[in-house]
Formats: structure tokens, C-alpha cells, sequence
């Protein structure tokens, strides 16, 4: 087999070509998915997939739910506490009281960069908590009380 048609490396390569995209657009946020570089760098799969663990080693992608990879920048802090606990926050951050309106789904997914099912996941562990009403169509969520440390951890393990 020659040097040319020989895989290996070229996932590092391919993974080097990535790197310089990421350094030449400050604005890039997500990376190309595995079938953008299997048809740009005519891969099969599992180069495309090994790119990514080549990213993630050094530190430069991680993945995220749904099979996609987000750069990861140098200095960039990331909160990757459960959604549920970064939701609870809201009602310190944001000094609501006990009977204040709570954001609206839609307000949370453009807030924290997720999707709508995600938001209402956490949501319903935030109201099994005790912490907001029950959401309905039409009416708005309210605060029913505040979060302390351990209802905190509570939504982290998910224990109501």
C-alpha cells in the first residue's frame, strides 16, 4: 500500500486542517459534522470520527447532545452544571421573589442556548423541587420559593 492511500495520519491532518479553520474565524462555534468531512476530505467515518477524539485530546472541540462537536476556545469558561441547577440560579441571579413570574420556556432555551425539550425537562425538575408552579399553556410560572445548597444538589442527582 503506498504513503498516499495509507489512512494512517490522515486523520491528523485533516484534524490540523480543522484547527487552522477554528484559529482563521473567531466566530466559528461548531464544527463541521462527520459527513462534511468524509465529503470534504473524501474519509470514510471513522477517520471523520477519529478527527474529533484527535480535537477533543487536544482540547480545542468537546461534543454535544445530538452527535455535533462545539470549539472550545482557550480562556473560554463553560458552566457545565445539569440545566436544572443553572435554571435554580435564575432565581438568585435574577433576584426574583416567592410569587414572581419565572422566565418563559422560550426566554430560557434563547437564554441558555438549548432547545425547547431540554428547557422543559429542567423545568419539571425545578417544579418537582418545589421551587416553580406547574407550567400550562397560557400561564406563566411563578416562584414558590428560593433554592438553597441542598435543593441544589437535589436537581444535580436528580433526587426530588
Amino acid at each position: 500500500m503506498s504513503q498516499q492511500a495509507s489512512p494512517r495520519g490522515t486523520f491528523l491532518k485533516i484534524a490540523d486542517v480543522v484547527k487552522a479553520q477554528i484559529d482563521a474565524d473567531d466566530k466559528m462555534t461548531e464544527l463541521p459534522s462527520a459527513a462534511d468531512l468524509m465529503r470534504d476530505h473524501s474519509v470514510s467515518r471513522g477517520v471523520a470520527l477519529r478527527v474529533f477524539g484527535a480535537l477533543q485530546k487536544d482540547g480545542v472541540a468537546e461534543p454535544v447532545p445530538g452527535g455535533r462537536w462545539r470549539v472550545v476556545r482557550h480562556g473560554e469558561s463553560i458552566d457545565r452544571r445539569p440545566l436544572a441547577e443553572r435554571l435554580a440560579d435564575v432565581i438568585t441571579d435574577d433576584e426574583l421573589a416567592v410569587g414572581s413570574p419565572f422566565p418563559s420556556a422560550s426566554a430560557l432555551c434563547a437564554r441558555f442556548g438549548v432547545s425547547r425539550p431540554t428547557v422543559s425537562k429542567a423545568l419539571d425538575k425545578l417544579q418537582a423541587a418545589g421551587l416553580v408552579s406547574e407550567g400550562k399553556q397560557g400561564k406563566q410560572r411563578t416562584v414558590l420559593s428560593l433554592p438553597n445548597r441542598e435543593e441544589s444538589a437535589n436537581l444535580d442527582h436528580g433526587i426530588d
